[in-house]
């Protein structure tokens, strides 16, 4: 069955272009020209990757990769070259980032590659349906298959990189990780991001824990050195 990618894409042009290259390499290809659109067809739909455009109409690129971040890996496709928007494209999460004009084998050829790679770790991790922390932390569940946490048994609305930051923090109660640790366990690109990044992610984490808990706070700051969860 064809792997499908979804094209998140205002320009005719260009989207006619990606299709065409995609389609001609095997894949099966959906075009949108909204976030909205974007986000309406994936509570109905199922895809294999995204291909999305920073500069939509009607909602910020990177606004629509934090709401759809979880369900699927994303390629931005952005005419935004500099080297500071690819990496705040990447810090976010992203799996890859494609500045226009781009050549169309090239584009199927890091397709294939994201796609490889996300498949490889697949493969690598047990397969586990629902994995709970030890007892002393039970108010934290993972469900590895699902790639989603549970917390006080609500389920947290977590983007990928966050998803995989909280499990390992939770993986090893009291354990200081650094924030450099974190990266290379959490994040696709650690080489391309930044320290204080992990802090950002930190903040956001503990921000979805108070809409569960107003006065949990789970994740202790440990200065100079990183953090780690409560025993």
């Amino acid at each position: 069955m064809a792997q499908r990618i979804l094209v998140i894409e205002d320009e005719p042009s260009i989207a006619e272009t990606t299709i065409y290259a995609l389609n001609t390499d095997g894949f099966e290809t959906v075009w949108v020209a909204t976030g909205q659109q974007a986000m309406t067809m994936l509570q109905t739909q199922s895809f294999d990757l995204a291909l999305l455009d920073v500069g939509l109409p009607d909602i910020n690129g990177f606004d629509v990769f934090r709401q759809i971040n979880h369900l699927l890996p994303v390629i931005f496709l952005t005419a935004r070259s500099g080297e500071i928007d690819r990496i705040v494209g990447l810090e976010l999460g992203a799996d890859d980032y494609i500045a226009k004009p781009f050549s169309p084998r090239e584009l199927c050829a890091r397709v294939r590659t994201v796609l490889r790679r996300l498949q490889k770790q697949s493969q690598l991790q047990e397969p586990t349906i629902q994995l709970p922390i030890p007892k002393k932390q039970s108010n934290f569940f993972i469900d590895d298959e699902r790639k989603c946490i549970q917390f006080l048994g609500v389920m947290l609305e977590l983007s990928r990189t966050e998803y995989r930051l909280l499990k390992v923090l939770c993986e090893k109660p009291g354990r200081v990780f650094t924030r450099e640790e974190l990266m290379n366990q959490a994040w696709e690109h650690p080489d391309v991001s930044l320290e204080r990044t992990v802090d950002a992610h930190v903040k956001l984490i503990r921000a979805k824990l108070r809409t569960v808990n107003p006065e949990a706070d789970p994740i202790l700051t440990h200065r100079g050195m990183g953090y780690s969860l409560k025993e």
